[in-house]
């Protein structure tokens, strides 16, 4: 039982992981990069954890709408839909 949990639990992990790589990929065919929070403030927790930085300027051009990371993934892929990506 325990490994089937276990089990379950990295599947979801992997399923965030390659979500994450897919987009850093799609941002990346843009010149953006992808940050994530190393240090997860409640507010962070509760909605967010990523932004998105110009890699040629270092300017922050998505993700900071009131707070610093307040961009969930979804938020970023359908940034990345805007942009026609």
């Amino acid at each position: 039982m325990l490994l089937l949990l276990r089990g379950r639990m990295s599947f979801r992990h992997d399923s965030l992981a390659s979500s994450e790589r897919r987009t850093k990929r799609l941002l990346g065919r843009r010149n953006y990069d992808l940050l994530k929070a190393q240090k997860l403030t409640p507010k962070i927790q509760q909605h967010g954890g990523y932004k998105v930085r110009d890699a040629a300027t270092g300017e922050i051009v998505f993700g900071e709408a009131g707070y610093e990371f307040s961009a969930t993934l979804e938020d970023v892929e359908a940034w990345l839909d805007t942009l026609g990506a």
